[in-house]
C-alpha cells in the first residue's frame, strides 16, 4: 500500500513580475534589505550587483542570510503552509518544516533586477501511489490508522514545476 516516506520541495520565485500583495511586499522588503546590507560590502561603490560582491568579496555570502530576515515575518504569515501548492479541491495542504532563502539576482541601483528564491521543504509524507501526474499522499500523524486498515485522509497534490522530491526513505 504504502510506498514510502517523502519530502517535497517548492521553489517560489519572487522578482518584479510577482503579482501577489504578499510576494510584492517580500520583494520590497527584501531588495530595501539588501540595498542597505550591500552598503558594508561595498563601502567605496565599486560593485553595482549581487554577483560582483560575491565574486571579488568571498564574505558577501552572508548577503543571502543578512537578507532573509527580511522575510521571516511573512514567511510566518504563511502559518506553516507551503504557498501555491493546493490539493485536488484548491486547498493549501502541504505544511512545511523549513525554508531556504536565496538571492538569485540584485542590483543595487535597479531594484527591477532584484529577484529571490524560496525553497520550502515540507514535513515528511507517506506517498500512497501516484496517479496520472497526482502525488496520493497522507501526512504522517496518519501512519497508525493507514498500518491497521483503518480510513485515512489523503490529499492529491499534481506534479508541477517548481515541485519536486527532495528527499524519499522506504517504509
Amino acid at each position: 500500500m504504502a510506498k514510502g516516506l517523502l519530502k517535497l520541495c517548492y521553489l517560489k520565485i519572487i522578482d518584479e513580475n510577482s503579482q501577489g500583495l504578499w510576494e510584492k511586499s517580500v520583494f520590497d522588503d527584501t531588495y530595501m534589505e539588501f540595498f542597505m546590507q550591500a552598503q558594508f560590502y561595498n563601502q567605496d561603490g565599486k560593485y553595482q550587483t549581487f554577483q560582483e560582491l560575491v565574486r571579488h568579496i568571498p564574505a558577501a555570502e552572508k548577503l543571502h542570510y543578512l537578507v532573509s530576515t527580511a522575510a521571516i515575518n511573512y514567511i510566518r504569515q504563511l502559518n506553516g503552509q507551503i504557498p501555491d501548492i493546493t490539493n485536488g479541491l484548491g486547498k493549501l495542504c502541504l505544511p512545511f518544516q523549513h525554508f531556504r532563502f536565496e538571492i538569485l539576482q540584485s542590483h543595487i541601483h535597479h531594484k527591477k533586477h532584484h529577484k529571490v528564491a524560496v525553497y520550502f521543504y515540507s514535513e515528511p509524507l507517506i506517498w500512497l501511489d501516484t496517479i496520472h501526474e497526482q502525488l496520493l499522499i497522507t501526512h504522517l500523524h496518519q501512519k497508525e490508522a493507514l498500518f491497521n486498515d483503518n480510513e485515512v485522509i489523503t490529499e492529491m497534490v499534481h506534479l508541477e514545476a517548481n515541485l519536486t522530491i527532495s528527499s524519499f526513505q522506504n517504509l
